[in-house]
């Protein structure tokens, strides 16, 4: 199986690099240590076509595939994880429910806006008491005439309150199954609309320059026709989302792992102890050696993943491994990269600094590690 990329995806993969090592290294350390969202460099972004790219033309998109998108997203990760997960989110989570599920009117309505990246899309399905269980959901939408009436909470919630957030795409309990259990369907709601409340952002321990909010609804109204999907079956809609999602995610973490090699490339050839470059002692080099195999592992991963979903072939179970072991690949950088670097990898002057406090969520989000070895279990036929 070839795993190189083409002459198009490689020629993006290198203006986004120049564009992540040119515009955004420069400045993302002071957005990240003021956990200012960094609007400037996410209007060039929209600029580029990176929120259009695996998008059709007819919705303003850039005609690319899903292996564009996850090039894209690795570069940036290279550099810093808030403005690689701004990217994937937007796409993945805030834009592409509507581009798969969406009635033709939601997406003429909407999708040229997301692609063009002037506008942000969200996605609702954490809730407080509802994250990895997601059948937990507590949230209830009930139609009363021509409208949905919302009420619920939802937690964690990545670009959901920027200055060009446009919408969330809310799941939550319609209907009641014969076995009693919860129908969940998926519906969207446009940012400002009356009863949705944006709290203020979380205090997080990294992504700090990506906007993360929780929500709450109390007796929102939308349409009845802003149902994404069948009503229903918005259970089913976000598991295939997610899978999708994982392999972005993965090419993140691939993206972070990267960066820590990089970054403990540079150091090691100029930090000098006892007369000579710290590059040049075994405990170090092996280190560094040991970093560049989990990233090179983490980026086959993806990209065999992101090529089984590009032929339309089933890809759950790559996507799952993907996600797991780059996201432990991606954290196991960190942790070697700031042992590397010593005190300086102990303050986010450094970007290891940032991506050790970053890696930490790629094991959780998205489903946590525990949650892919679930699916991956399950995919080999074992009674979990």
């Amino acid at each position: 199986m070839d795993l190189r990329l083409s002459a198009e995806h490689e020629a993006l993969r290198k203006t986004v690099e120049e564009f992540a090592q040119d515009a955004v290294a420069p400045v993302i350390g002071d957005y990240y240590a003021r956990a200012e969202f960094p609007l400037p460099l996410v209007r060039t972004m929209a600029e580029m076509g990176l929120f259009g790219l695996p998008f059709p033309e007819e919705y303003g998109g850039m005609g690319g595939d899903y292996v564009s998108l996850c090039v894209a997203i690795e570069e940036l990760a290279r550099v810093d994880s808030s403005i690689a997960i701004t990217l994937e989110a937007g796409v993945s989570l805030g834009a592409m429910p509507i581009y798969r599920f969406g009635s033709d009117e939601l997406k003429a309505e909407w999708l040229p806006r997301l692609t063009s990246g002037e506008l942000l899309g969200a996605f609702g399905l954490t809730e407080p008491g509802a994250g990895s269980d997601a059948g937990g959901t507590r949230t209830t939408a009930v139609l009363d005439g021509d409208a949905w009436v919302i009420n619920g909470s939802k937690a964690f919630i990545t670009n959901s309150g920027t200055e060009i957030t446009g919408l969330v795409t809310v799941t939550a309990v319609t209907d009641t199954g014969p076995d009693g259990g919860k129908q969940i369907s998926s519906i969207l709601v446009p940012a400002g609309t009356p009863g949705l409340t944006v709290a203020p952002g979380y205090h997080k321990v990294g992504w700090d320059a990506s906007d993360t909010h929780e929500l709450s609804f109390v007796d929102e109204r939308v349409p009845a026709t802003n149902l994404v999907g069948d009503r229903g079956r918005g259970y089913a809609q976000f598991l295939r989302i997610l899978d999708e999602g994982r392999i972005a995610i993965a090419a993140l973490a691939a993206g972070l792992a990267q960066g820590c090699v990089d970054e403990s490339v540079r150091y090691a050839q100029t930090r000098e102890a006892f007369g000579r470059p710290i590059g040049a002692n075994q405990s170090i080099a092996f280190m560094i050696a040991d970093m560049e195999a989990r990233a090179h592992t983490s980026r086959v991963l993806w990209r065999e993943a992101a090529g089984r979903m590009q032929r339309g072939e089933s890809f759950k179970h790559q996507a799952a491994i993907a996600k797991m072991v780059t996201s432990e690949a991606a954290m196991d950088n960190a942790r070697a990269a700031t042992q590397v670097h010593g005190g300086y990898g102990f303050t986010i002057e450094f970007p290891v600094g940032r991506f050790y406090r970053d890696a930490k969520i790629l094991e959780i989000g998205e489903g946590t590690t525990q949650v892919q070895q679930l699916l991956i279990a399950r995919e080999l036929g074992l009674p979990t």
